[in-house]
């Protein structure tokens, strides 16, 4: 008989992944058909457009007007309905176009914290025909000067807190400013008015008869500034008003792959941790409006205050960087809480560890769906989602892109790679923005041949699952090895006695870079600065070199009591960690 090799057994993991990849084609084909509610097309520029949704950003909030009485903001004791909102954005709107002369095109900058105004001001802004321009709460005012003078915009909608910060510019240029929140904030020499002394919205006033088109801009985000100067970046209306539509789409992709009717059952309540300015804010609460969801507001953030909140208002969706995410978690385990509303535990800003998914499950099952997803500020928003059991599987991962989002994995030539080949990650799509403010070098450099943006992620793909393994500028490089922080970064945080971590490559003379880390740890853990040693760096080497490669393990590892520094959207500041790194004993700690 002839010879016959055997077959190699079945493997149960590739199998598993490989129905979830079919259940997830299907899912996409049944809301993406013609006719369907997420129907695609391909638009003038080439590019997947949604065939039936709104093409500008006034068209998504004039729809809310239907929700009327339903709450849409809750701050502290003040709830604020739909219909409130909407006369408030409606009358601030007229007051900017008949009042204050603005026309379509103007800048209208917003520069404040998570008040309820901030809504009506971005909205208002819109309803007017104007380019919206949220700035970010923290900046100091050199940071906020820098993109006053960069945008020029006609009128400034800020709070008493960011008052002091650009009232030098506003008095230098004579721009008008709408005060929020300003009691006893003096302002000699500007061309001020104080919101809270304008007469009350007519509550069946409409708007300025104003049609933005789809091509028009609606807002310039500045990028976060981790590796320079903040950038404006300009989105036009349609594609704004596909990101107001991608939250919805993935929602309702993780509604069927529970096996439940979209749609159906109450709308989100919402805890909404993002500051408004960041693009994951404008996911969570384009999600939110699309349904006549509610968003619960936080002064600033505190895990405990937090539960309370979820508690007094049953809600339903919480999203936050995977810190919040993490601190949350920790929180609920303490006070025994069983955070028995929620259904929606979603992360972004920053890539989120392994350990949180695994850790939210042991605890709470299925009952709480895991969401983790992908977006940057040139996309508007979330693009990839990941959640559900696909989620948990492979918890690395940052998910599936929208229909209306082309990825691809790139070569150093720009050509696609296979399946499982780590390349830079490129995007195109409705939801990208069209460039740069006044930044004609920047937005050619940021684009390649054919309209595809270069991201500077380093991702791979899996079955149609993209994960995002490193930034570009960011992965180290070992002796000829490509390490990727992330990855080592995951494997600290599965560490029980790990709060926080960040990897990060330093010079070495022979290998060109080698592995560093810096950790927190939990309290009470030891090995910080001046802590006894059960926890060492040594200890901390054993854990990662029994995951990883040898190759891949920190050199040196430094403990710190201090928070790591992130940025206003949970981004680690490695620059701000590498000096001290490099500065360091190898193996301090041990």
């Amino acid at each position: 008989m002839p010879h016959t090799r055997p077959s190699p057994p079945p493997d149960p993991e590739a199998a598993a992944s490989a129905e979830l990849a079919r259940r997830a084609a299907r899912i996409e084909a049944s809301l993406t058909a013609p006719g369907a509610p997420f129907a695609v097309v391909i638009g003038e520029q080439g590019t997947p457009e949604y065939a039936d949704g709104p093409r500008t950003l006034r068209e998504f909030v004039e729809t809310t007007w239907a929700y009327r009485d339903t709450p849409f903001l809750i701050a502290g004791e003040q709830r604020y309905s739909y219909a409130e909102f909407f006369a408030a954005a409606a009358a601030l709107a007229v007051r900017l176009r008949e009042r204050y002369e603005l026309r379509s095109g103007d800048r209208a900058v917003i520069a404040m914290r998570n008040h309820p105004e901030w809504q009506t001001a971005f909205w208002a802004a819109q309803l007017a025909g104007l380019v919206a321009v949220p700035l970010n709460a923290w900046w100091t005012e050199a940071e906020l000067v820098h993109a006053l003078d960069d945008c020029e915009p006609g009128v400034l909608l800020v709070d008493g807190e960011r008052l002091g910060r650009v009232a030098g510019w506003a008095r230098r240029t004579g721009t008008r400013v709408v005060l929020f929140h300003g009691a006893g904030q003096t302002a000699e020499g500007l061309r001020v008015e104080r919101y809270e002394e304008f007469p009350a919205p007519d509550p069946l006033a409409a708007p300025p008869d104003v049609e933005p088109r789809p091509e028009d801009d609606a807002t310039i985000l500045y990028t976060s500034g981790t590796t320079g100067r903040p950038k404006g970046a300009v989105a036009t209306h349609l594609a704004q008003a596909g990101a107001a539509l991608n939250p919805r789409y993935h929602a309702a992709a993780s509604a069927l792959a529970r096996g439940v009717i979209p749609g159906q059952g109450p709308a989100p309540v919402s805890l909404m941790t993002f500051p408004f300015f960041h693009v994951a804010a404008f996911t969570g609460f384009y999600g939110a409006m699309a349904v006549g969801g509610t968003l619960v507001l936080m002064h600033k953030w505190d895990a405990d205050e937090a539960l309370r909140l979820i508690r007094r208002h049953r809600v339903t969706h919480f999203a936050g960087v995977p810190a919040t995410g993490l601190q949350l978690l920790e929180a609920a385990e303490r006070a025994g809480d069983g955070l028995e509303s929620l259904t929606l535990f979603s992360t972004g800003g920053a890539a989120p560890p392994p350990a949180l998914v695994t850790r939210l499950t042991a605890r709470y099952g299925k009952r709480v769906e895991p969401r983790n997803g992908y977006g940057l500020t040139e996309t508007s928003g979330g693009i990839l989602a990941h959640f559900g059991d696909e989620y948990r599987a492979e918890p690395g991962g940052a998910g599936r892109p929208t229909p209306v989002t082309e990825v691809r994995v790139a070569g150093p030539s720009g050509g696609e790679l296979a399946d499982g080949e780590v390349g830079e990650l490129w995007l195109r799509g409705q939801s990208l923005f069209r460039g740069y403010w006044r930044d004609a070098t920047a937005t050619g450099e940021a684009f390649g041949g054919g309209g595809w943006f270069r991201t500077g992620d380093l991702a791979v793909r899996s079955e149609g699952r993209i994960s995002v393994v490193d930034r570009l500028k960011d992965a180290v490089i070992r002796g000829g090895e490509n390490v990727y922080c992330v990855e080592v970064e995951g494997v600290l945080h599965d560490h029980p006695d790990v709060a926080d971590a960040a990897v990060l490559g330093i010079p070495h003379p022979v290998l060109g870079e080698e592995v560093a880390a810096v950790v927190r740890l939990r309290t009470g853990a030891g090995g910080t600065v001046g802590g006894t040693a059960e926890v060492t760096a040594g200890s901390l080497r054993e854990h990662v070199g029994g995951r990883l490669a040898a190759f891949k393990v920190p050199t040196r590892v430094l403990f710190t009591d201090e928070p790591l520094p992130r940025n206003a959207t949970g981004k680690l500041l490695k620059h701000r960690l590498r000096a001290l790194a490099e500065t360091a004993a190898p193996h301090t700690g041990a």
